[in-house]
């Protein structure tokens, strides 16, 4: 009976030991698994803050792209703005060039009258034709129109004079300089729109 009862006990023992070991096993198995979950969250957690980094650098990078893109095209659009401000400012100076231009050889043609009519020593008759070309002047010059002062002896420039033909210089001091002024030359506004015909001497 002892050895019954010993043996009882063995078996309840190694069965208390056996559910105790199983017990163990399973604390083991639920820590190991705990584990893992942890670090697949971990890793999961780490996953996402890379793919949030990344995406919050794509999109600052976006972002600056178009800030960019952005100033690029306010930048055109202002050089528009001041480029066509210029160009209509330009238009309205020189609005009538076409008519003025076309007017330019009536105003030669006062001169010449006028000089030949002052051959003639016809008082009368001179002033009215001063006074016609006068009138014609002045509405020119309020559209724009003046003339360039040309005069004899001056340094030839290319930049403003238009040399018809070149002379023997009456003298050294002449050389290279206008010797006469054959037609008057204008402008409207800054625009040169008839250079003035001269002889230069060599």
């Amino acid at each position: 009976m002892a050895v019954l009862l010993h043996l009882s006990e063995k078996t309840k023992m190694n069965s208390f030991m056996s559910k105790k070991n199983k017990i163990k096993k399973e604390q083991v198995v639920e820590e190991d698994v705990a584990t893992q979950e942890q670090e697949q969250q971990e890793v999961e957690t780490a996953e996402t803050e890379t793919t949030e980094q990344d995406e919050l650098t794509t999109l600052q990078e976006e972002v600056a792209k178009e800030k960019e893109r952005y100033l690029r095209l306010f930048a055109e659009f202002e050089n528009y703005k001041r480029r066509t401000g210029r160009e209509r400012v330009e238009l309205f100076k020189t609005a009538g060039q076409d008519v003025i231009v076309s007017l330019l050889p009536v105003m030669d043609d006062f001169n010449r009258a006028l000089k030949e009519i002052e051959k003639s020593e016809d008082d009368s008759l001179y002033k009215g034709v001063k006074l016609i070309q006068n009138k014609l002047e002045e509405t020119l010059r309020a559209k724009g129109l003046e003339p360039i002062d040309t005069k004899q002896g001056e340094k030839f420039d290319a930049e403003i004079h238009e040399a018809i033909t070149q002379i023997p210089a009456p003298s050294d001091d002449l050389k290279g300089k206008i010797i006469d002024v054959i037609e008057k030359g204008y402008t409207l506004g800054e625009k040169i729109i008839r250079f003035p015909k001269v002889v230069i001497g060599q």
